[in-house]
């Protein structure tokens, strides 16, 4: 077969030629200079690897590989993957019998470490199943007892992640994208089969630390820890780490792989593959190594990186953590939990030191709550308060804050006390009464109040995201030791009150700064559930202290996270009759009362739920006035006794049960500052209860029917009035609400003509000044028609008078004659203002009058002869 006369690999031409067909096609000498690749016949390589009669077989099988790897030695195309991987297959099936093909193998594999070729765009998609499956093909090719062989193929695999470029190009082909090899070593789960190859190198640490190499670069992606995962490869790298290595490398690479493999994949499984005792031992001893053997910076990293490894194990409670008693490891952990000192063996820099204490006390976080008994022997409570006296303290304390843990803790104890506190919240929250007793009778709820109040003073902007975890953990933890306790809650009396309103003066706008107010608001809110609600001399104090006004300023805000919470304590509070006058006292922006806030809250809630309702507010479907629209899509189906329908869930899904209970609290009829909108929505909440009773016996009807049981006649007449009493009470709030919509538009029209009625009156009176105007400047400018106002004026005065007088009666003329006004006039003229040069100003009547010259034949003057009398501080005029 001519090169020109060359087909696709796998197919072959018909020729009549008697000679024999070469194994691989011609090059000239100008196509070799151009760099051209031509077609191979790689079908009759394939055969000629499966011939096995042949004396002489062997050399020409070694030969037409050599052949063969000449011919690829700038890399492999697509196209041709497929069948060069089944002869790579093939040589390795005879590595057993002829040694002589490891090298044939190992030359293919070196080649494999090239980035493979593509004539076309689309070949990467085209050839992705054969390329895929074989690259999948090396991790088969582990089973291979060839050291050298198994070598190359972890080196292969490394060349996936650092490919060089080819050291000729190829004219016609182009290098595959970098990322191809990667992507379909993940397809055809390469890691997989890796991990399973572990199991063969027990004994042969080199090829191993190759192995784990591979592993490390493949595991940098989520696909591969998943697949590797499915490998157990968590149990079976954790279980070998205490292996013997010089070099250092297998615990290197090792726990980097189990980091990569709780980042990225499921960490509740991995977890789960870890929590084995031969895991743990290993852990234990690599970690008592590192521990009293290392020096360096590398061995303290490594250590750390295992005890983290540790603490994330503790948190499966069914972990064999009791290897931990017996060494007595919470002892040990809380040696390192008090004031630093000096250590008397080894010497710790101030910055080792402080990177331990910080470890060994979010290790206890984790591993205490298992151990309560020996937490509790070891008096943890104790060295816990202890320490956290110190961390309040003025001692001079610079901490370095380099570590993980150390985070926000630079210059400062925050640090430490961030962690110390979470240490005594995991305890308090376990709930068991021996250690919370332990705790109050240490004087543990004053303690944290204190150091609440000295975190406020503290505090700056650098370090305000520490303050407010350290803050919200004391609040978490005053909860669990208050709550369902009054004595406990009367000892957090007034102080720790004020701590809470403290909180909650809080300025809006930081809730949204992201910093940890959120969560401190949440603390907050579940302090005066536990801390306060039953205990009524603090109840007392809240309410002196306007704490419901703060509640319901926050309420206002309407952040749906929070107003679920602020309900169900202003639910509580009511309980309390101080608090009805404290609610209905509030007032928001708008002059908004509270009962309007809830009914506010109400309708947005509605309206999220998609309850049905038209424009008013007024209800549409009478049968189902409180269903949702998830309520609408969900069918009835017959559910266990036990289990709530979706007509109960919803009273504690949304907060319209809440408001209902706090509105009844404070009387349905006497609640001020309501619109007319108000009282239509408040129409509905007054019967909700109702309403909610008919749905769920609406519920139990409905899955009688699905049931198909048949009720006796007299529950079934009980069934069907009860949901038409129901539907009655439906019909009757939509009328009721129909009629104040109806009396509310009547009052609008009347207030409207009442507004144009006044604005009437006020045109009129307008029209009226101006005719009055027009007639006096008339009288002024024109005799005549002053003289004819004068007429009719005397007139109107002579037709007033009685046309008979008295008997005995005296006349009195009330006329003045020659006047030439129109104005009722008398002999007694009113003057509005006389002239200070007449009067000689407004101190005239006064001593300092004496001191001016009278002015003559001007007002009245005050002479300067003054004549004493015996009467003191009298003056008599001469």
């Amino acid at each position: 077969m001519s090169t020109a006369e060359a087909s696709e690999p796998g197919v072959r031409s018909k020729s009549n030629s008697p000679r024999q067909i070469p194994v691989v096609g011609v090059v000239t000498e100008d196509e070799d200079a151009q760099g051209a690749l031509k077609p191979m016949d790689l079908n009759r390589v394939i055969k000629l690897l499966e011939e096995t009669d042949k004396d002489d077989l062997e050399e020409k099988q070694l030969k037409a590989v050599k052949i063969l790897v000449q011919y690829y030695q700038n890399g492999f195309p697509l196209r041709d993957l497929a069948q060069i991987f089944k002869i790579l297959n093939l040589c390795a099936g005879k590595i057993g019998q002829q040694p002589h093909f490891i090298e044939s193998a190992y030359s293919i594999l070196k080649l494999c470490g090239l980035p493979f070729l593509k004539k076309k765009v689309s070949d990467e998609i085209t050839y992705a199943e054969d390329t895929a499956n074989s690259i999948a093909l090396l991790g088969d090719l582990m089973k291979v007892p060839s050291s050298e062989l198994r070598i190359q193929i972890c080196k292969c695999i490394v060349d996936f992640y650092h490919a060089e470029p080819p050291k000729k190009h190829i004219t016609g082909y182009q290098q595959a994208s970098s990322s191809y090899k990667i992507q379909m070593a993940e397809v055809g789960g390469l890691a997989k089969t890796m991990v399973q190859s572990l199991a063969l190198l027990d004994n042969q640490l080199v090829e191993k630390l190759w192995v784990l190499k591979a592993l490390q670069h493949l595991s940098t992606s989520e696909a591969n820890c998943t697949l590797m995962m499915q490998a157990q490869a968590a149990s079976s790298i954790c279980a070998h780490l205490n292996d013997p290595d010089p070099s250092g490398q297998l615990l290197f690479r090792s726990s980097e792989i189990l980091w990569n493999l709780l980042e990225k994949s499921s960490k509740e499984e991995i977890i789960q593959q870890l929590s084995n005792l031969e895991c743990l031992l290993a852990l234990k001893e690599i970690f008592k190594n590192l521990f009293m053997r290392g020096f360096r910076h590398y061995d303290r990293q490594l250590r750390n990186d295992i005890l983290v490894i540790t603490t994330i194990i503790a948190q499966n409670p069914e972990a064999p953590m009791i290897l931990l008693i017996d060494g007595k490891v919470v002892l040990a952990l809380f040696t390192y939990v008090k004031k630093p000192e000096k250590h008397k063996i080894i010497e710790w820099s101030a910055a080792q030191y402080e990177e331990l204490q910080l470890h060994a006390i979010a290790t206890l976080s984790s591993v205490a709550p298992l151990l309560i008994e020996e937490y509790m022997l070891c008096q943890g409570n104790a060295r816990i308060l202890a320490f956290l006296e110190w961390c309040e303290s003025e001692d001079s304390f610079f901490s370095h804050g380099n570590s993980f843990h150390g985070t926000g803790g630079r210059g400062n104890k925050f640090a430490h006390m961030r962690y110390t506190l979470r240490l005594l919240r995991a305890m308090v929250y376990l709930q068991d009464e021996t250690v919370n007793n332990d705790l109050c009778e240490k004087g543990t709820i004053q303690q944290l109040i204190g150091i609440f109040k000295n975190t406020i003073s503290k505090s700056n902007d650098k370090e305000e995201a520490i303050v407010l975890e350290i803050q919200s953990d004391i609040l978490l933890i005053l909860s669990g030791l208050c709550e369902h306790n009054i004595p406990r809650k009367e000892i957090f009396g007034t102080e720790g009150v004020d701590v809470i309103l403290h909180v909650l003066k809080t300025d809006p706008k930081k809730f949204q700064s992201g910093l940890g107010y959120i969560v401190l608001l949440f603390s907050t809110l579940d302090s005066i559930w536990c801390c306060i609600l039953g205990c009524y001399p603090s109840e007392d104090y809240f309410l002196e202290k306007e704490g419901i006004f703060l509640l319901l300023d926050l309420l206002a805000l309407n952040q749906k996270k929070f107003c679920n919470l602020i309900l169900g304590i202003m639910v509580e509070f009511c309980d309390n009759p101080k608090t009805t006058v404290h609610v209905n006292s509030w007032r928001g922006k708008k002059d908004q009362t509270a009962a309007s806030l809830l009914i506010k809250l109400w309708r947005k809630e509605e309206k999220e739920l998609g309850v049905k309702r038209d424009k008013h507010g007024k209800i549409i479907d009478t049968k189902k006035p409180l269903f949702t629209s998830f309520q609408e899509e969900q069918n009835i189906m017959p559910l266990p006794a036990d289990c709530p329908t979706v007509a109960v869930m919803d009273v504690a899904e949304n907060i319209r049960a809440k408001i209902y209970a706090v509105l009844g609290k404070l009387d349905f009829e006497n609640l001020p500052g309501l619109s007319a909108e108000d009282f239509v929505t408040l129409c509905i909440i007054h019967r909700y209860l109702d309403f909610k009773i008919g749905e769920i016996w609406n519920e139990i009807y409905e899955e009688i029917k699905l049931e198909k049981l048949r009720p006796v006649t007299t529950d079934k007449n009980i069934l069907e009035a009860i949901t038409t009493a129901s539907e009655n009470i439906g019909k009757m709030v939509a009328s009721l609400q129909s009629e104040m919509i109806e009396s509310q538009a009547r009052q609008d029209v009347q207030n409207e003509q009442r507004v144009y009625a006044k604005i009437q009156a006020t045109h009129k009176q307008r029209d009226l000044a101006n005719k009055s105007w027009e007639n006096f400047l008339a009288r002024t400018s024109n005799a005549k028609t002053l003289k004819k106002a004068k007429r009719l004026q005397e007139k109107a005065i002579e037709s007033s008078r009685y046309n008979e007088r008295p008997p005995n009666a005296i006349f009195h003329q009330t006329e003045i004659k020659g006047l030439n006004t129109t104005v009722p006039s008398g002999r007694v003229v009113t003057l509005e203002s006389t002239p200070a040069r007449l009067v000689g100003g407004p101190l005239a009547d006064t001593d300092i009058a004496l001191k001016k010259l009278p002015i003559r034949g001007g007002a009245l003057q005050r002479v300067k002869t003054v004549k004493i009398v015996d009467e003191p501080k009298k003056n008599v005029l001469t």
